[in-house]
Parts: structure tokens; C-alpha cells; sequence
């Protein structure tokens, strides 16, 4: 089968780099050709068509700004997918771009599968219709999306989720040999622009070492400017889950790393905020979504705050050095272990990628016959 994948964030990047895998597995024949990053490059030895980093945006100002290159990036995706005339297109989350493409691919009778399903549940349930209407499968990896889909009357796909065995299979060293602080501060160079001068305010309150994860997609120069010479703040690549492992606590914008925290075992406190504009947007709309009460998987998936979540102003160096100070109280962090292991035990088993792969070639061959 010939797999045209499309993943647009560095979380994308791991999930679709542990399906290709399971695909592989399942799929001895597999050709693939992809929009991701170094890690699917690395699991199906081929170059992206193109790489995440030239193609994320973040809120409603940074697509504004990059409007003209996102209409060029649509362009020469729907060219290059009628030049390669794949069995399917499985789209991973990245949900701007990619219900484009899935209306674009099923207007041209491509099958269209949709793996780690757009979150409706939180913004913009007008997108079901597109599901519906241009989705052939869909593929979730939360428990609590269930009810959601089932009463949206959306036909899924749930086989436990993927990042269970991204951390299991880990092989973990530490990173540091000196006590820290990890900070994540996301793979996007607005979050990273967000993020990095309060938590570096942070750095001097706490007179703590703190070690930044650097994004896969982004370079030192990302980081330098606001890292300073600051001789307690190192900067490293490659190593996010060694970070995590073995941190005394963890800052980190909110996403997927919080969910990896929560699998790997760190405490941690989640910070977001972004453009007025973007905020003004999204309060209207959980405003609107009242059944959203938390912007981090751990705490969605639970539906209580199993970690604290400092969100827009809230998000202050004031405010993130308490936190850090109060997981030092072992009540504390023994309460969040608990609720870590919960967070665990909701999500299933092992082996979510391959059982995912399986599902998808065993449809693929279905429809041939």
C-alpha cells in the first residue's frame, strides 16, 4: 500500500513515526511519503515532502500572518498528492490545514483516514460535519473522547493510545547530573517566545539549575536570546523524556509533553497564553464548550486538576515559583503520583501504534477486495 501521511507539529511528527513503524509491521510492502519531521524520516528512511518546522502556526495572529505561505503549502500538497496517487491519506491532528486536504482527497476519491481525531470536543464542533462528510475512519486515543463521538453520531476507531509506548519504550539516562528544574516551552517560536521570559524570571527566583528541552524543530538561536548568560539555565536537544525523567519538577506549555510528564512520573505545573486576540477567541468559545474545564490532556482525561494549569494572566513568575515550591510538599506530589497512575490506567495498554497500523492496512485490504 502506498500511505501519504500528513502531520504538521512535533507531536504529530512521534505519533506518525510510531505508526509508520506499526504500518511497516503490518504492511511489508508499505511505500510512504509524508509531511512530518525527523523521527518519520528516521522510521520509514525517507525525507519529508515537508518538514513540520516550515509548516506550524500557532493562534489566530501567526495564521493571519502567514496566510500566503499556508495557500502555498495547500497548493503543493494537493499537486503532490495527485502525483503520487496513494491508497490512503491519514491525517494527524494539525486540524487547520488538514481538513482541507481531507475535503480535497475525498473530492478526488482518495480514502481519507484521520488518526488522532481533531479536538471538537474543545473548539469548533461545526468540524464534525466535515468528519462525517470527508473522513473515512477515524482513529481516537482518548477514553473520554467515547461518549463524545458516539453522541456526535461519528463512527471511531479506539485501540488505546500511542504515547504509552513512546514512554515505556524509552531507553532512559540522565541528562543532568546536577538537581533541576525542566522546562518545556514548547516547539513553536511564538510559545517558545511566550514561555522563555517568564520562566527565565522563574530561573533567578528559584536560583535553581533549569534545563530546557530545545524543540526538535527549532535551533539554539531560538532560545539564546532570552537564556542570556545565565550560567543555571542549560539548553538541550534531543533528550526531552531524559529531561523529564529526571527532573525534581517540570514547566511545560501545555500539549502533549504534559501528558508525557504525567506517563513518565514528573510533577509539574502547565502554562499557556498566547495573543490577546487568540485568548479573546478562545474564552468565547469555552465559554460556549461548558463541558471543557481544562486545557491539558492529564486533567481532561481525569476531569480534575491532577496538576495545576496557570493559564493567560495567570501565567506569572510569582505564580509559577509557588507552584514549583509547593510540589516540594510531599503530600502534594504523592497526590499528583496517585493521579498519575490513574491517568495511566485510563489510557489502556501497550501496543496502541501496532494495533492502530493493523486496523488501518486490514481496512485498506477490505476495500480491495
Amino acid at each position: 500500500m502506498k500511505y501519504y501521511i500528513i502531520a504538521g507539529e512535533a507531536s504529530g511528527d512521534l505519533h506518525g513515526s510510531n505508526l509508520i513503524k506499526g504500518l511497516k509491521a503490518s504492511d511489508p510492502q508499505a511505500a510512504f511519503r509524508f509531511w512530518g519531521g525527523d523521527l518519520m524520516s528516521a522510521a520509514c528512511g525517507e525525507r519529508p515532502a515537508r518538514h513540520y518546522a516550515d509548516t506550524a502556526v500557532m493562534g489566530l495572529t501567526d495564521v493571519l500572518g502567514k496566510a500566503g505561505k499556508i495557500l502555498g503549502n495547500l497548493r503543493f500538497c494537493k499537486s503532490d498528492i495527485l502525483a503520487w496517487n496513494p491508497d490512503v491519506v491519514i491525517l494527524i491532528d494539525y486540524p487547520g490545514f488538514n481538513f482541507k486536504i481531507a475535503k480535497f482527497a475525498h473530492q478526488k476519491g482518495f480514502k481519507v483516514y484521520y488518526y488522532i481525531a481533531p479536538k471538537t470536543w474543545a473548539s469548533r464542533e461545526g468540524r464534525n460535519r466535515k468528519l462525517k462528510k470527508y473522513v473515512d475512519k477515524l482513529y481516537i486515543v482518548f477514553p473520554f473522547e467515547i461518549p463524545y463521538f458516539q453522541k456526535a453520531g461519528i463512527d471511531f476507531v479506539y485501540k488505546g493510545n500511542p504515547l504509552l509506548d513512546s514512554v515505556d519504550n524509552h531507553r532512559y539516562s540522565p541528562a543532568s547530573h546536577t538537581p533541576y528544574v525542566a522546562l518545556l516551552p514548547g516547539s513553536r517560536k511564538g510559545e517558545i517566545k511566550r514561555m522563555m521570559p517568564v520562566c527565565m524570571e522563574v530561573a533567578d527566583k528559584l536560583g535553581c539549575k533549569m534545563v530546557v528541552a530545545g524543540a526538535p524543530s527549532r535551533s539554539p538561536a531560538d532560545y539564546a536570546p532570552f537564556i542570556g548568560g545565565r550560567s543555571n539555565v542549560e539548553l538541550i536537544f534531543g533528550r526531552t523524556y531524559d529531561i523529564l525523567k529526571y527532573a525534581q519538577a517540570a514547566i511545560i506549555n501545555s500539549g502533549t509533553a504534559s501528558l508525557e510528564a504525567a506517563l513518565i512520573g514528573t510533577p509539574q505545573v502547565v502554562c499557556w497564553s498566547t495573543s490577546a486576540v487568540t485568548a479573546f477567541v478562545a474564552r468565547h468559545i469555552f465559554k460556549v464548550m461548558d463541558h471543557i474545564s481544562y486545557i491539558s490532556l492529564g486533567n481532561l482525561i481525569l476531569n480534575k486538576e491532577a496538576f495545576k494549569e496557570l493559564i493567560q494572566e495567570d501565567f506569572t513568575a510569582d505564580n509559577v515559583v509557588a507552584e514549583i515550591r509547593a510540589l516540594d510538599l510531599k503530600a502534594r506530589r504523592n497526590r499528583m503520583l496517585d493521579d498519575y497512575a490513574a491517568i495511566r490506567q485510563a489510557l489502556g495498554g501497550s501496543g496502541a501504534s501496532l494495533a492502530i497500523a493493523e486496523s488501518i492496512y486490514s481496512s485498506l485490504l477490505q476495500g480491495q477486495r
